[in-house]
C-alpha cells in the first residue's frame, strides 16, 4: 500500500514480480487475479493490470480499459454465476492500494448484504 507519486513500488507490483506471496487464481500476459486477503464477500477477488496505474480514470486508452473490464467479468463467471464488480478510485473513494484493480465480490446466498444496488 503506498500512497500517489510514491517512488516505491505498490503491494501489487510486488506480488506481480512474486516478492511477496498471493494466492493466484488466474494469470496472463497483462493481468492477475488474486483472492483478497480481507474478504469483504464469500468470494473477494481482485483483477490486477500488470501495467501500472494509480488509479482506474487514469487509463485513457478505450482497449486498455476494456479489456480490463473482459478479464475482470472472465475471471468473475469462472467463480460464479452472479457477481458485483467494483472499483474505488482515490482515497476518498475508499482505495488503498494505489495501482488500479477491480473487485469482484460474490458468493452471497441471499445477495450482497449492503443496499447499494
Amino acid at each position: 500500500m503506498t500512497n500517489p507519486g510514491s517512488a516505491h513500488p505498490t503491494l501489487f507490483e510486488r506480488i506481480i514480480a512474486r516478492e511477496l506471496p498471493a494466492d493466484v487464481v488466474y494469470e496472463d500476459d497483462h493481468y492477475i487475479a488474486i483472492r483478497d486477503i480481507a474478504p469483504k464477500a464469500p468470494i473477494h477477488l481482485l483483477v490486477i493490470p500488470k501495467q501500472v496505474s494509480a488509479r482506474l480514470d487514469e487509463i485513457k486508452d478505450p482497449q486498455e480499459m476494456g479489456e480490463l473490464w473482459l478479464t475482470a467479468v472472465k475471471v468473475a463467471r469462472q467463480h460464479a454465476q452472479d457477481y458485483r464488480l467494483v472499483v474505488n478510485c482515490g482515497q476518498g473513494g475508499g482505495q488503498v492500494v494505489f495501482h488500479t484493480h477491480i473487485h469482484i465480490l460474490a458468493g452471497w446466498e441471499q445477495g450482497p448484504e449492503s443496499d447499494v444496488q
